[in-house]
Formats: C-alpha cells, sequence, structure tokens
C-alpha cells in the first residue's frame, strides 16, 4: 500500500504546566515535576498535538482518514496496543520532536467483520538524541452492528501479588481527552458511544488505562525501559477497574481487570532494555 513509509513530524516545546496538570489528573501524590526534571514515562501524550480545524476531523473526532493515515474504509478507530522503549529522558521545559512513519497496513476479516491495523513508527527526540520510540497499533473496524453478538473478553487472573483500584469519572476522561488534545468522542460523548459505537457507556482510554499500569510497574520496577501492552476490552466510566502486577523473572506482568473479571488490557515493563 503506498501509504506504507509516509512520515510526518511535529515539534513542541515540553511545557510544565501541562505535565503539572496530568500529574492532578492522575491523582498522583507529592511533587508534579518541573522545569529541567524528567518527563514521566509515557507522559509524552500531552504534547505533540496535532492541532487540525473541525473540516480536518471525521465524524468521531479524530483526524480524518484519507490524509496521513489512508481512508480504509472502516469509520470507527480503536486504540489496539503499543510496545516503547524508554532510552534517554525527555527534559520538561526544552523543546523536543516527533517523528511518526507508517509501517504497516493490513486488512483482515474477523468474526466481528472486515479490519485493518495500521501500525505506526513513532520516535521521540531532544537535542539530536532519540529518547522514546514507540510501535503503535491501531485497529480500524466497520460500522457497529445493532444487535449484533458482542465477543467474549478474556478472563483476567486472579493470582497478582499487588493490585490498586481506580474509578474513572466522566471528568477524569474529559481532562486526560483536554490534556491529550484526543477528541475521540467515545470518551466524553455518552450518546454517541452508546447509539453510533455500540458501547454501554464512556470508553475509559487506552493509554490511560497503560498509564495505571506503567505507574504500578514503575513502583516496582524503579526506572522502566520497556513497556508492551495490548488492550482486549473496554472499559466504562460507570466502572471500577483494578491495576494487577505479578514480578517475573524478566520483569513483571500487569493487567488492568474490570468488575466482572474480565481483562481490559495486559501489559509487561522491564527495567532492562530487550
Amino acid at each position: 500500500m503506498t501509504a506504507i513509509g509516509k512520515t510526518k513530524d511535529i515539534s513542541d516545546i515540553l511545557d510544565p504546566a501541562r505535565a503539572a496538570a496530568l500529574h492532578v489528573t492522575l491523582d498522583l501524590a507529592g511533587p508534579a515535576p518541573a522545569h529541567g526534571d524528567p518527563l514521566p514515562p509515557f507522559w509524552h501524550y500531552a504534547y505533540f498535538w496535532e492541532s487540525l480545524p473541525p473540516a480536518g476531523l471525521g465524524r468521531d473526532g479524530h483526524p480524518r482518514t484519507g490524509d496521513f493515515i489512508p481512508d480504509l474504509g472502516l469509520p470507527r478507530r480503536m486504540w489496539a496496543g503499543g510496545n516503547l522503549a524508554f532510552l534517554a529522558p525527555l527534559l520538561i521545559g526544552q523543546a523536543a520532536q516527533k517523528k511518526t512513519k507508517i509501517v504497516d497496513v493490513v486488512r483482515k476479516v474477523a468474526r466481528s467483520g472486515p479490519l485493518a491495523i495500521v501500525t505506526l513508527r513513532h520516535e521521540f527526540s531532544q537535542d539530536g538524541r532519540l529518547c522514546v520510540t514507540e510501535d503503535q497499533s491501531l485497529i480500524y473496524r466497520a460500522e457497529a452492528a445493532g444487535g449484533g453478538e458482542k465477543p467474549v473478553p478474556p478472563v483476567a487472573p486472579t493470582d497478582e501479588a499487588v493490585k490498586q483500584s481506580r474509578r474513572f469519572s466522566s471528568t477524569d476522561l474529559f481532562r486526560y481527552s483536554a490534556l491529550t488534545f484526543n477528541g475521540h468522542r467515545i470518551h466524553y460523548d455518552r450518546d454517541y458511544a452508546r447509539d453510533i459505537e455500540g458501547y454501554d457507556g464512556l470508553i475509559v482510554h487506552g493509554p490511560l488505562l497503560a498509564q495505571g499500569l506503567l505507574n504500578l510497574g514503575q513502583s516496582l520496577l524503579g526506572d522502566v525501559k520497556t513497556f508492551r501492552f495490548r488492550a482486549t476490552a473496554p472499559l466504562f466510566d460507570h466502572e471500577e477497574v483494578t491495576f494487577c502486577a505479578k514480578p517475573e523473572a524478566e520483569g513483571v506482568s500487569l493487567w488492568a481487570r474490570g468488575p466482572d473479571g474480565r481483562m481490559c488490557l495486559t501489559a509487561t515493563a522491564t527495567a532492562t532494555a530487550t
């Protein structure tokens, strides 16, 4: 496909005020990181906004397909997962650069219907030094079939060594959407999420769940060098999530468990590059 190999670049200054706002949105203890401090892992999502006018957006609030990401005729976008390596700290208050490349586009037919998987490679640099790499997988699906059978999510383990619970309110989701400049309406427009996308409520952002797991992994490992996550089922704003961790020989296994025991997101983190 001709889209493979396309690139785009965004530069940004890592504003300390935005880091402070994310710190309180995540409900973290202690002082927020300040100018000159390392940006905590995964916080780059609060930066490198792609600012487009309304005409540049699709009906779901995401950037319209057909420009950078090709129009695949599949209107529903979902974040499938990511694979990150933290090579060097990004410093708050300094300019940084993000380069994105389309590395793969794969079409499939699943039991739920046709879909496409788009893989993006993000590279984040500062002062000419590569600091973070991320392979991001996006899934594009057909329209939701009304009354169709919903997929059965996997069951999450219950043998965690450490766990933390949290409930994300609609206000939490709105603030995280604002800080990451994520216009996807499933996170703040309940009518759209229910009537158009077929969900039972507002969807908690996949990256927000991943951030919770990464924070838990970091509390066990110290400096996290690699982090891989995969979304398996949605979590809704009226539900409590349990972040779970189990140390392993190579790092720590992590998962987000819904109130009915379903696996919402699974991840691994390591303290040394692999």
